[in-house]
């Protein structure tokens, strides 16, 4: 947990990486300089989102999954926070989505501080890079500016989030049509499952029909297999593992992912072939073994990021962030 000199490191970091600026197309750091009275809006978030993670550090977990399943449908723009029957909310996939009540929580003290000023969009980006941080991940700078969506379909979120099983050349080709590199890829599904839980109706297949086979899929660890088992009983349960196997790592934003899919330990199959397939067994070999992930993970995350955002007079901003103004 971050101590009080480190929270007061932080705010006097932030108000002094405002005097930067880089950016990248309408996208910029500190964007909202100057733009909300006196208040870091960086700042706004961190000390709303780091006592949240206090409370409960599997909202880390929650963040990446959001910002995750936001961008990848239609691009970054909180389609995914609005309510309605047949939004982006209501797909299976997004069911097990959370954290929906800490970015309004968010947003509304940042509406009484500056009305109309910061985009849902952005407020998912900051605040998970927060709750990175506080999960031990390395901090990042990020690219604020975006606007928020007027759109959100369920059926959309169903087509374009990528599934348990996908093979690997698939999610390559749907990661690149996003402008993202394959080594992107390993570096947002592993950072991704370096923290939180799987519940085991996402991969029982693997324990006892593989492929139609009858018998389990023979790529998994025997000993984690049989504990895999143990949780996940043939005829299903509302258990759940950790999708980080490495013991030690399981609440923690670090490598610790790509040393048990190396040892067959990978939960969802995605997860294990990024392991064993020719076009990422190598960045999966070099993120265990080394420190890169701590450095690279936060500009997968940037460029996540950038993925179809609004800027300019594009999209509106929200007021609240559950339904469209």
């Amino acid at each position: 947990m971050a101590s009080s000199s480190t929270t007061s490191t932080l705010a006097i970091f932030l108000l002094c990486m405002t005097l930067v600026g880089q950016s990248y197309g309408q996208l910029k750091t500190g964007f909202y300089i100057g733009k909300c009275k006196t208040n870091n809006v960086e700042q706004v978030i961190f000390d709303i989102v780091s006592p949240a993670f206090d409370r409960d550090n599997t909202i880390v977990a929650a963040l990446l999954r959001m910002q995750f399943h936001d961008c990848f449908v239609r691009g970054c723009d909180a389609s995914l926070l609005l309510d309605g029957s047949t939004s982006e909310k209501t797909a299976g996939a997004n069911g097990s989505v959370r954290g929906y009540e800490l970015i309004e929580t968010c947003k509304a003290n940042l509406e009484q501080k500056c009305a109309g000023i910061v985009s849902c969009a952005d407020i998912i980006v900051i605040a998970t890079r927060v709750a990175v941080f506080r999960a031990q991940g390395k901090w990042y700078s990020v690219e604020t500016g975006r606007r928020d969506g007027v759109v959100s379909s369920a059926a959309e979120a169903s087509s374009n989030l990528p599934g348990p099983s996908i093979p690997v050349p698939n999610a390559i080709d749907l990661f690149r049509r996003r402008g993202l590199s394959a080594t992107d890829m390993v570096l947002l599904i592993g950072g991704g499952h370096t923290v939180g839980i799987i519940h085991c109706n996402f991969f029982l297949d693997r324990l006892y029909n593989y492929q139609g086979t009858g018998r389990a899929d023979s790529t998994i660890n025997p000993s984690t297999l049989a504990f895999f088992q143990s949780r996940c009983p043939r005829s299903g349960s509302n258990n759940f593992v950790f999708a980080d196997q490495t013991p030690g790592s399981e609440f923690k934003v670090d490598k610790g992912f790509y040393q048990a899919i190396r040892q067959g330990k990978g939960v969802l199959e995605i997860d294990q072939r990024l392991a064993s397939d020719s076009s990422t067994s190598s960045t999966v070999s070099r993120l265990s073994m080394t420190g890169d992930f701590a450095f690279q993970f936060g500009g997968a995350m940037v460029r996540l990021g950038r993925v179809g955002v609004l800027t300019g007079t594009q999209g509106q901003i929200r007021s609240t962030c559950s339904r469209v103004k």
